[in-house]
């Protein structure tokens, strides 16, 4: 497909992936402070949080076995409806267990959003362009939430118009995809591989999946309260939690290419050295002004990455057929990290301090250190050669991953990205 043809073909899923980062990313981090200004703890508020990782997992699953059933068009009207009226929920009912349900509803939808746009995206990129494409889609989906954290900025978090906001904007996604005039792509389901098969090929890629998924899950969910506890103003919490995301998004690229020259295992080892520091500076300081949003940059840029660098180790041990599947439990395992996150990192808050989030975040990355170093110790890992591309990724659009392999299983091709 020519360039100017795949622009055609994908302006609208650019357009809705923008439009539900904006509506997602200003609602997770209003959650987070309002939660804060009704009294709700740090550890109700964890789990509260917690629910959009188990709703997430289920959705994941769910969708793509229903693409088949009702097609993508109405998928994603169905599901974008759905969270949209989650979205003004929260505000029509300040109740944990009312946000607790909403928070799991809203995991469910966004994890199938991102599956109708991450598998329109794989059809509709060939081999030249697809990696470009998907790049341009994470830059999009990342920028969008950090760039709704200056929606915050700008609002009153204390009524419910903020609300209102985010769900328009999920809403709107669904103008770009319903006008789209290209067919939506075909899907099929991967075939099963159980975790404890893919443990004893890659318990690396297992461990390490884990453990991310708790840090990463514990940072996103708890980050707008840790401002809130702390007495920051919304402006400073909003400019945190967007410093998180360009981190992320910023250091992903850098991290990848050497992963692609160097040892992986190694270069994995050393991120999670690196998280290790920022976080243990993170819980030390005093955190106000300008050192908030730069350690939250370097939280982002040493903790996110690594799940990227987690799947791409695994599929360095793995044959083509069985990536696909392997993918998929990654997945899970991930998603099952990011659920006890958010509830450990509570808890530690409530009964230290505000701190002490960024002191279960440096343990985590201690943890997964300490695991990455045994393995280079007992363990041979594939040499460099043999190790496949690495690609960015973000445990936001969990099915990504697992649909670029069904694109290429399906079709026969050798992806060159």
């Amino acid at each position: 497909m020519t360039r100017p043809g795949l622009v055609r073909s994908t302006w609208s899923v650019f357009l809705a992936a923008a439009l539900l980062g904006l509506g997602h990313g200003l609602q997770g981090t209003l959650l987070g402070i309002r939660g804060s200004q009704e009294g709700f703890g740090p550890g109700l508020i964890g789990l509260i949080m917690t629910g959009y990782y188990l709703g997430f997992i289920g959705g994941s699953r769910f969708t793509v076995r229903a693409l088949g059933r009702v097609g993508h068009i109405r998928a994603f009207a169905a599901l974008a409806s759905t969270a949209s009226s989650a979205a003004l929920a929260y505000a029509l009912v300040v109740h944990p267990v009312m946000w607790l349900v909403m928070r799991i509803l809203t995991g469910f939808c966004m994890a199938g959003l991102y599956v109708v746009l991450e598998s329109w995206l794989n059809d509709r990129a060939d081999n030249e362009h697809r990696g470009r494409t998907l790049s341009v889609y994470m830059i999009v989906t990342m920028g969008a939430v950090a760039v709704a954290q200056l929606v915050l900025a700008a609002g009153e978090v204390g009524n419910t118009s903020l609300f209102m906001i985010a769900s328009v904007l999920v809403s709107m996604s669904l103008v770009p995809m319903a006008l789209s005039e290209n067919r939506a792509p075909e899907i099929r389901v991967p075939d099963a591989l159980s975790v404890g098969a893919l443990w004893r090929l890659v318990p690396t890629g297992l461990v390490a999946s884990f453990l991310t998924g708790v840090s990463v899950g514990a940072l996103r969910g708890l980050a707008p309260t840790f401002g809130a506890e702390s007495g920051w103003s919304t402006g400073l919490v909003a400019l945190f939690v967007g410093a998180i995301t360009i981190g992320a998004s910023a250091c992903q690229y850098p991290i990848g290419s050497i992963s692609d020259r160097l040892p992986r295992r190694g270069v994995m080892l050393v991120v999670a050295v690196v998280g290790v520091a920022v976080s243990a500076a993170a819980a030390a300081r005093d955190l106000s002004g300008t050192a908030a949003p730069l350690l939250a940059f370097a939280l982002g840029g040493a903790v996110v990455p690594m799940y990227s660098l987690t799947i791409a180790y695994t599929n360095d041990w793995l044959g083509d057929a069985e990536r696909v599947a392997a993918a998929a439990q990654l997945i899970v395992v991930n998603g099952a990290g990011a659920v006890f996150g958010p509830i450990l990192g509570g808890a530690v808050m409530q009964a230290t301090s505000p701190g002490g989030l960024f002191v279960m975040i440096a343990a985590t990355q201690a943890c997964t250190a300490g695991y990455l170093g045994y393995r280079v110790l007992r363990a041979r890992a594939p040499a460099v050669s043999d190790q496949t591309p690495f690609v960015p990724l973000s445990n936001r659009g969990a099915g990504l991953v697992v649909l670029r392999a069904l694109r290429q299983r399906r079709r026969g091709e050798s992806d060159t990205d």
